[in-house]
């Protein structure tokens, strides 16, 4: 039998996944959720290349669970990047330019500072080499000599 009722549309991600996509969205000015997604599972993958320890596990438990499997499924790189290599490590992932990927990591981790609070993203940005401070919204300071 043949129904002209419509399933409703499936939503592709949970609800916290896509309010977090959202303000991805919005923050970067991305035309769609898409594209925020995108972003979001590049830089969030980048992330979980460079961050080991209670500060991993601690993000990854302050973040929607669609994001926080991104994070967590990546193997820590033996050598961590700072933060300009990073960037340029993503861009030459994917392709797009420094500017591009430049503005994807400043989108997505404006977010996920939000996310983490200050006290834990203070923690995660004592972890990681310098240059992080900036992606995430933050001055970068360094101690007096």
């Amino acid at each position: 039998m043949i129904s002209d009722r419509q399933a409703p549309p499936q939503q592709p991600y949970g609800t916290a996944y896509a309010q977090m996509l959202e303000k991805v969205r919005y923050e970067g000015a991305y035309p769609t959720l898409g594209r925020a997604d995108e972003a979001v599972r590049l830089v969030l993958a980048g992330l979980g290349r460079q961050l080991t320890g209670d500060e991993r596990v601690d993000l990854a438990g302050c973040l929607p669970l669609e994001a926080a499997r991104v994070l967590t499924a990546q193997i820590p790189d033996a050598r961590p990047l700072t933060g300009w290599a990073f960037v340029k490590d993503l861009a030459a992932r994917t392709g797009a330019s420094l500017a591009t990927t430049r503005w994807d990591a400043g989108s997505v981790f404006s977010i996920v500072a939000v996310y983490a609070g200050p006290e834990l993203l203070t923690r995660v940005l004592h972890q990681l080499p310098t240059g992080y401070a900036l992606l995430f919204g933050r001055a970068e300071l360094t101690p007096a000599a």
